[in-house]
């Protein structure tokens, strides 16, 4: 995982999105999906772009399934984007880095 994807479970969670000046894309995940796989490296790419302007965390689904149910998460991978502690917009499915920055280019 890159250096400067957060690790987020259920207690560190909370803290992370809304003590944070910057968005959020936060990738819902787990070990045995495979296209939370494939989106990785894209997502490692992403940050190593957009560090200045961007946080990336990643929630494991099976470990930390409180703020897995508190979003209504029933498919993975899905990447929700906070800002201001507010979820602004809500992806699923695997896609190139492209396709993610231009999903969420309007908040960056």
């Amino acid at each position: 995982m890159s250096e400067g994807i957060i690790q987020l479970t259920d207690s560190n969670f909370d803290a992370e999105i809304t003590g944070s000046q910057l968005p959020v894309l936060v990738d819902f995940w787990a070990v045995w999906c495979g296209p939370c796989k494939m989106i990785a490296p894209e997502l490692e790419k992403l940050m190593d772009e957009k560090k200045d302007v961007l946080k990336i965390g990643k929630l494991n689904v099976d470990e930390n399934r409180e703020i897995a149910v508190r979003y209504g998460i029933t498919s993975i991978p899905s990447l929700l984007l906070f800002k201001n502690g507010q979820m602004v917009k809500k992806i699923i499915g695997a896609m190139p880095k492209d396709k993610i920055l231009s999903e969420i280019a309007e908040f960056l």
